[in-house]
């Protein structure tokens, strides 16, 4: 039973190409750090998409989420993108999934991306939240436990 449970999950999951989470220190996400993963790619003819996952608790008190990402290729060429994502409805309800307090969001970062090089791709992940308080962008993020980059074949 447990042979063909493990069997389902694997088939299921068979458009992955890469999932990766990294923990936010005490869930609280400062400024500089800037948090990266090393995607390892050998195909290059499919086509992908790339999604950010992330992981918050009650304490994450904004309805949105500002991020700066960029994309390193094996070749050295950058690809930065400035990027906005709602985190909850507009009567203050989370968007993201989980029962308890902590929910899972799944943001779309790129569809349809075709890695032309093989080798490995640097995606790294800053988070652009300020306080109007904070010119400075000194204050930590709270509330968000995880980061995670997911690649998964696009489905024919």
């Amino acid at each position: 039973m447990i042979f063909i449970a493990s069997l389902f999950l694997i088939a299921c999951d068979s458009n992955r190409v890469y999932d990766q989470y990294k923990a936010i220190p005490n869930s609280s996400w400062d400024a500089e750090n800037v948090v990266e993963f090393e995607v390892p790619i050998t195909d290059t003819i499919s086509r992908n998409n790339i999604y950010i996952n992330l992981r918050n608790n009650k304490d994450y008190e904004f309805n949105n989420l500002f991020l700066i990402t960029q994309i390193e290729f094996p070749n050295g060429t950058n690809v930065v993108d400035t990027l906005e994502y709602e985190m909850t409805t507009k009567d203050g309800h989370w968007l993201g999934k989980g029962s308890s307090d902590i929910k899972e969001n799944v943001l779309f970062y790129k569809e349809n991306v075709k890695f032309y090089l093989e080798g490995t791709y640097k995606i790294l992940v800053e988070q652009a939240m300020r306080k109007s308080s904070d010119v400075e962008g000194n204050d930590p993020l709270e509330g968000v436990s995880d980061v995670g980059i997911r690649v998964e074949k696009v489905k024919n």
